[in-house]
């Protein structure tokens, strides 16, 4: 299914040139009114004239995070403040936000960039879609919701309800949707469970998950628990939000919205490009973002492009889900240790994905590793133990295991941030 079939289908020669315009649109508009990108092009003697070819891009230096925290909170604007009609800011989960805004053809645009989301992952105007992200700063349940809208599909905002209401809400106004990020839908999951709500009173078919990276075997544990088709979606404030690559019901990669956004995966240590195929972190650059332009934007985000096309017929490039990020590797006497790893050792050894945080700490020069696991029960402290022992075999390294309060983890508002490193704190 799609939404925009004649944008989601086009010709690479087609796309390319598409890309090429736009590109050049946005360079002209980023030169004459953003003085950040005028400042950076000037000192290398680039001029958006320069940028003949897509290749050429790579002329142009990265921008970062910590280049929009410089210029908080209007450095990075390209329309007056009179043409944005909406701010939002990143989510700050790793560290301080930064605000971006929207023109009204902006938000037109992620009107239809969501919409195309919400078709790819099976939504049509039939259905009533529960919208459980945040509505505040964080973009994600507003720009769901425009899509939701655009489609013309029914929409609830439950945003910060608790886990209870959620399902409430969920069977009493017959939810055939749910849109939210996999820890809430875990926890929602896990409630179910525990309060032996029979599958058969719930309406759900969808789900539509984001804002973390999760595994495939969390998405099997979805799927089978809460009878879903459940679907990855990628977004962030600083280029849209969501909108950015989203999942087909193929379940094969996450197709990127080429017309409105360009795509680099490069070493995250030497910035060059890697080899087809390999591991790096995500670049972006904006085509048609009018408030709030960016031009080669490091998300730290890493994955990789996956070869072929998919068999749903859209023709933009794949990316494989996001591992992690940049920040979320965290080496530890040699060893890398990411929230997947965690993960997938937990789902081996209880079955099932508990909330849990990984903290690291150091004292004396000596670092330890401390996963918090959320669990109760008369078989916690066996499972606990049980989990220490698989993930120390996996990471060749101790570690210490701790029960922990489930209410300790929990409202999830915007996204959980599952790795916290204390060694330089």
């Amino acid at each position: 299914m799609y939404w925009e079939p004649e944008k989601e289908c086009l010709d690479k020669e087609e796309l390319v040139d598409l890309q090429l315009e736009r590109l050049q649109a946005t360079l002209n508009r980023v030169y004459a009114h953003v003085p950040f990108y005028r400042k950076n092009f000037d000192a290398l003697s680039i001029e958006p004239s320069d940028i003949k070819t897509l290749a050429d891009l790579s002329k142009v230096p990265f921008t970062t995070k910590e280049d929009l925290r410089e210029n908080y909170p209007y450095g990075h604007f390209a329309t007056p403040l009179r043409d944005v009609v909406r701010i939002h800011a990143s989510s700050g989960t790793t560290g301080s936000f930064v605000a971006v805004g929207y023109s009204r053809n902006d938000i037109k645009t992620w009107s239809n960039l969501t919409a195309r989301v919400l078709v790819a992952g099976g939504v049509t105007k039939d259905d009533v879609v529960q919208v459980a992200f945040s509505y505040g700063l964080f973009t994600g349940g507003f720009g769901l919701t425009y899509g939701a809208e655009r489609l013309g599909a029914s929409v609830i905002p439950t945003a910060h309800a608790k886990v209870p209401l959620q399902i409430k809400i969920m069977k009493d106004f017959k939810s055939t949707a749910l849109l939210c990020t996999p820890s809430l839908a875990l926890q929602i999951l896990d409630y179910i469970k525990q309060s032996d709500i029979p599958l058969a009173s719930l309406s759900l078919k969808w789900g539509l998950f984001g804002a973390e990276p999760w595994s495939e075997r969390v998405r099997k544990e979805l799927e089978a628990g809460l009878g879903i088709t459940a679907t990855d979606n990628y977004g962030l404030s600083e280029i849209i939000g969501p909108g950015v690559a989203f999942e087909c019901l193929e379940k094969n990669g996450l197709h990127f919205n080429e017309d409105h956004f360009l795509a680099e995966i490069v070493d995250p240590v030497t910035l060059k490009p890697v080899p087809a195929g390999e591991l790096g972190e995500l670049v972006v650059t904006t085509l048609t973002k009018e408030a709030f332009p960016m031009i080669r934007y490091r998300t730290g985000d890493l994955t990789r492009f996956m070869p072929g096309q998919c068999p749903c017929g859209r023709t933009g490039v794949r990316m494989t889900p996001v591992l992690g990020r940049n920040d979320d590797i965290v080496v530890m006497r040699g060893i890398k240790v990411f929230p997947s790893q965690i993960e997938e050792v937990l789902l081996d050894t209880l079955g099932r994905l508990p909330e849990y945080r990984i903290i690291i700490e150091r004292d004396k020069g000596v670092d330890s590793i401390t996963t918090r696991l959320g669990l109760s029960g008369e078989n916690a402290a066996r499972e606990m133990e049980l989990f220490k022992k698989r993930i120390e075999e996996k990471l060749g390294i101790g570690v210490v295991a701790e029960l922990a309060d489930v209410d300790e983890f929990s409202p999830i508002e915007v996204k959980a941030r599952r790795i916290l490193d204390k060694r330089n704190t």
